[in-house]
């Protein structure tokens, strides 16, 4: 709700444009479903594959579902003064039930402070997004460069995403549907920044504060209170009427948002994890699964909310991008060389990934074995946290993940080209059959090819209703998906009309952008 970094929440509009113009194509060419999937046919074997599933899935406790939790909780909390676990086991019960920002300030400033220090005073630079590279809370080299690490991430091979654009009718409708996700992005702008002035300005006590005595009475967090700036802004301002309006639509976005990281959570546990332990598992076994996958997911991430309401000065924002650039840019790296390099092989992913995650993992661990000190407080952390902002160390991790995969590849023997028709960008449009290095098999269970007759007969009422509750179908009408691999070239193939509407949006999309860059520079 709040970052309290102004004007520097604004994202990279520009990758939702490489998603439908460069990356779809090739996971479309390739006939995949999920990301790890695609690893797996680009490379071969089966670590790659089991890793980015198990990462994936850590990375969604970490950075998405746990602070939506935490978001949508803290809501109801400032709206109904209800305890913060209280209200996130209500959002939980709620969306379990249908699934199974800126603070910006000008004059005001909060009236009890501490003493000797400047933290109640705005920043200098709060409304410009390109600050200092070494002093800068937010270094325009690493809001640049950094931040479009961490992007391509999210939108281009983030199963969340990709899972929306790999269920469009055609390439231009998830080329338009990318084109529109990038307009709408520039909004956060208006609709967060803007509306964190104001709250900073008429809640100074409250937002603002800076005693940690005083923040954790006001917001349960001695780190700040920026978080509630959204929050505080609604329930003081709108009537009760739109109160409870505003209150319900926050609250359907973020359960839409749970909705969308469970199953494609579910998606990717069983079908990368689950299906490949047991491979003759039935339809129903793998839904049910899935489904339980889920409750485990809520439990894990309820823990870690705590670790999220103190972490990064009490932003939300930061601790997103923070966690993310600890663990996302070898991900990005692999789906970069991947895509474009051909001579990439699976040792040299492989170790890439693990060269990454060793060092993403020392860290994301001295990060939250240090606390950030409150408005006054010496910081004792070591100069590896302090001097080298996470943006950074996105890019030095990105760039020593490529270094790792370009020395181990070339060192070992490379993949045939018959194995890497339509896996590549310049291989996107080959016809040639393609000899897949893991070829996904579904291996017909014998107990349900002789039980399928009998499958077929009404089952008890008592089993339809349990069914109906947990959103699964009837035995009789569950069927495996045909085959699309014919139709995956035929979806590259764009009416010329419409190629060139998207062509031109993204061209607009992309100069305004560069617009508003220049213009809050």
């Amino acid at each position: 709700w709040g970052d309290g970094g102004g004007m520097g929440v604004a994202g990279a509009a520009w990758v939702l444009v490489a998603l439908g113009w460069i990356f779809i194509p090739v996971y479309i060419s390739a006939g995949v479903v999920t990301m790890p999937e695609y690893l797996a046919l680009r490379f071969g074997g089966r670590r790659i594959r089991i890793y980015m599933s198990v990462l994936s899935l850590i990375l969604y406790i970490f950075t998405k579902i746990s602070t939506d939790m935490f978001s949508g909780a803290l809501f109801i909390q400032v709206s109904l003064g209800w305890n913060l676990y209280l209200s996130t086991a209500i959002l939980l019960l709620v969306t379990a039930a249908y699934t199974v920002a800126g603070t910006l300030l000008y004059s005001i400033f909060p009236t009890v402070t501490v003493e000797n220090t400047t933290c109640h005073i705005p920043r200098p630079d709060a409304f410009h997004m390109f600050r200092d590279p070494v002093s800068g809370d937010l270094p325009w080299p690493g809001l640049i460069f950094g931040l479009t690490v961490l992007a391509t991430w999210v939108w281009c091979t983030d199963q969340v995403i990709v899972q929306r654009s790999l269920s469009a009718k055609s390439l231009s409708h998830a080329k338009g549907g990318s084109v529109l996700g990038g307009y709408l992005k520039l909004l956060p702008m208006f609709f967060i920044v803007m509306p964190g002035m104001v709250s900073r300005a008429l809640f100074p006590d409250e937002v603002g504060c800076v005693d940690p005595a005083l923040c954790q009475r006001i917001c349960g967090a001695s780190i700040g209170c920026s978080n509630i700036a959204y929050p505080k802004l609604v329930v003081e301002l709108m009537p009760i009427g739109l109160r409870g309006l505003m209150l319900a639509v926050i609250l359907a976005a973020l359960m839409s948002s749970l909705t969308s990281i469970f199953n494609s959570s579910s998606t990717i546990f069983t079908l990368d994890l689950y299906h490949k332990a047991r491979p003759r598992a039935s339809e129903m076994e793998l839904m049910i699964v899935g489904r339980i996958f889920i409750l485990v997911l809520m439990c894990v991430s309820l823990l870690w909310i705590p670790v999220v309401q103190t972490a990064n000065s009490g932003q939300l924002f930061e601790y997103i991008q923070s966690v993310t650039s600890f663990l996302a840019p070898p991900i990005t790296a692999v789906f970069i060389m991947a895509i474009f390099w051909p001579r990439a092989n699976e040792q040299g992913a492989f170790w890439g990934l693990m060269t990454g995650l060793v060092m993403g993992l020392v860290r994301m661990i001295l990060e939250f074995s240090y606390t950030a000190p409150s408005c006054g407080q010496p910081d004792h952390r070591p100069s590896v946290l302090t001097d080298v902002h996470y943006l950074y160390f996105a890019l030095i991790l990105l760039a020593l993940t490529c270094l790792v995969i370009l020395a181990v590849s070339l060192l070992t023997a490379p993949i045939p080209k018959e194995n890497l028709h339509r896996l590549t960008w310049w291989s996107r449009f080959n016809l040639e059959p393609r000899v897949d290095l893991t070829t996904p098999q579904r291996v017909p269970d014998p107990e349900n090819s002789v039980s399928s007759e009998a499958e077929q007969s009404q089952p008890p009422t008592w089993k339809r209703v349990a069914m109906w509750l947990c959103g699964l179908s009837s035995p009789s009408s569950q069927s495996v998906p045909p085959n699309t691999q014919s139709n995956d070239l035929n979806f590259l193939h764009e009416k010329p009309v419409w190629r060139k509407v998207c062509n031109f949006n993204a061209v607009l999309l992309l100069a305004f952008n560069v617009f508003l860059w220049g213009y809050f520079a």
